[in-house]
């Protein structure tokens, strides 16, 4: 039993959405995550996906994608991204796709690790934050609040936290995020939504004031889940 983790699958099975067209290491991606997956993970595993998983606009176009993350190995943790404009309802998506989590200011558990998180935003001092990012930004930590604090009623003691956006800016200065992160017994810090290696070379990945904290979208990574623990 392990717990990988990957983020950005951009999976487009029922939409005309090429990813190549953001790198040649983007052609055919969809069949590299779903051979490693299955290579790697087996049903007593579970991944962690963070967010944009499908192109897919509304359930009916995003329901082919999901339906194959719901035929590959193991338990599913689900966490919505800036382009998931199919989630709508968690408590439908779950019925729809028994044994799949849809984590939306809420938690779920690994062994003894209890996982959280929310789908972020760009954090201040980012070059491309305005003022218009402010409100969402600041919404966005309420639903951190809530996820971390429904896990800590559950007697969290160490936590796993999954995020769509970095929790920093691209300089890699705190955020409201990561001192959020110090309140809590949180251990590990997974994010993706950088694409490309001149964003990837904006995040931080490493410890930080006992955090470990790591990139793990699907490009970076090889379109292969990485082990978490």
């Amino acid at each position: 039993m392990a717990l990988f983790a990957i983020a950005d699958l951009h999976f487009a099975f029922s939409v005309d959405k090429p990813m190549d067209i953001f790198g040649e290491n983007w052609k055919n991606h969809s069949e590299k995550i779903i051979a490693s997956w299955k290579k790697y993970i087996t049903e007593e595993d579970t991944v962690l996906l963070p967010g944009d998983l499908s192109w897919g606009m509304r359930i009916d176009e995003a329901a082919a994608d999901l339906d194959v993350i719901y035929s590959l190995p193991g338990r599913k943790i689900l966490l919505g991204g800036n382009h998931d404009y199919w989630w709508k309802s968690s408590s439908k998506l779950e019925a729809r796709y028994p044994g799949m989590r849809f984590l939306k200011n809420n938690f779920d558990r690994y062994a003894d690790w209890h996982i959280c998180g929310t789908r972020g935003w760009l954090c201040p001092n980012d070059v491309q934050f305005t003022e218009q990012d402010k409100r969402i930004y600041e919404r966005e930590q309420v639903r951190l609040r809530l996820s971390l604090d429904a896990a800590m009623r559950d007697g969290a003691e160490k936590i796993i936290l999954m995020m769509h956006f970095p929790p920093m800016n691209d300089k890699q200065e705190d955020s409201a995020f990561t001192a959020l992160f110090r309140e809590y017994p949180v251990k590990k810090v997974i994010y993706g939504h950088l694409h490309g290696a001149a964003s990837h070379k904006t995040a931080f990945e490493g410890k930080r004031e006992g955090i470990d904290y790591a990139l793990i979208a699907a490009d970076y990574i090889a379109f292969c889940p990485r082990r978490i623990l």
